[in-house]
């Protein structure tokens, strides 16, 4: 008995998709959906943002929460947590979505995203050169700053845990406290 082959998704598939509160993204032509975020990833996303926001009205960018499409390929298109795109890259700013690598990307972690943030977006983002690849973990209480190397590789992050801040290379005079994107530490049940 023949297998079906698997559905390869389009970026014109993704735009014929409902609008609604799910999250769908396409890596390597399968569609991938999650659900809505929770709080406390929604005030960490708000963080990024105002300090991404301020950055670019001072040096010149702009910041993208989701939903905003990169597009990567038709077959590779998908909502990171923010973007910034520094000034020198503006012009990949279209209509519908980012072309191509911004400058950061950064994903803050949800128990249902983990695994996909961490393997598969991390792979992806490397693959198409984004420069800087940021995961916020809240359950791990840190940041880690992935930067393409001279081989276009990742390697190892920077491992930043509260008390210390985030910087880049890419953003001169960027500094944003970990404290601030990670908020109040969360309390242990009782």
């Amino acid at each position: 008995m023949a297998t079906q082959p698997k559905t390869l998704y389009t970026y014109a598939d993704l735009e014929r998709l409902p609008q609604d509160n799910l999250r769908r993204e396409i890596i390597d032509g399968e569609l991938v959906v999650t659900a809505a975020p929770i709080p406390r990833h929604q005030r960490a996303v708000v963080e990024l943002t105002v300090a991404f926001h301020s950055y670019g009205g001072q040096h010149g960018g702009q910041v993208y929460p989701a939903p905003t499409d990169v597009f990567f390929s038709d077959s590779n298109v998908v909502e990171p947590d923010v973007l910034f795109v520094a000034a020198d890259r503006l012009a990949q700013v279209e209509k519908k979505f980012v072309r191509s690598a911004p400058t950061v990307v950064v994903e803050v972690s949800s128990p249902s995203t983990r695994r996909l943030d961490l393997v598969r977006k991390r792979d992806l983002y490397e693959r198409f050169a984004v420069p800087e690849y940021w995961f916020v973990d809240l359950d791990g209480d840190r940041v880690e700053v992935y930067r393409l190397d001279p081989a276009g590789r990742y390697g190892s992050p920077v491992i930043l845990d509260r008390g210390n801040h985030v910087d880049s290379p890419l953003l001169p005079g960027f500094v944003l406290p970990v404290d601030r994107v990670l908020g109040p530490p969360e309390e242990e049940d009782a």
